[in-house]
């Protein structure tokens, strides 16, 4: 738990390297962009910025599997909504075949 601890540190350290010398931090605001920005406002210490993404990294893909399996069957159960997202995502990438 210390090393993963150390290593969030690291990596948010590195993020916070990064948004301090972007041009445009439009192309940059994420998640872990908004937490940085909420410590330097003085609205959450650096432990709690350093407990929300590691509670991100961990908790993030078990409740992504449920939550996209609950997807699944319901656009399953629901064949209209399943040809309007197919509609949807040829508008976008049109006829091409996409990669696997």
């Amino acid at each position: 738990s210390k090393d993963l601890k150390g290593a969030m540190e690291i990596l948010i350290e590195q993020k916070r390297q990064k948004l301090s010398t972007v041009d445009k931090l439009d192309d940059h605001m994420d998640f872990a962009s908004q937490l940085i920005f909420a410590q330097n406002r003085g609205d959450l210490t650096a432990e709690n910025v350093n407990q929300c993404v590691l509670e991100m990294m961990i908790a993030a893909p078990d409740t992504l599997s449920v939550t996209l399996f609950f997807m699944l069957v319901l656009i399953a159960e629901h064949p209209t909504v399943e040809e309007e997202m197919i509609r949807e995502i040829e508008t976008v990438t049109g006829k091409q075949e996409l990669p696997n």
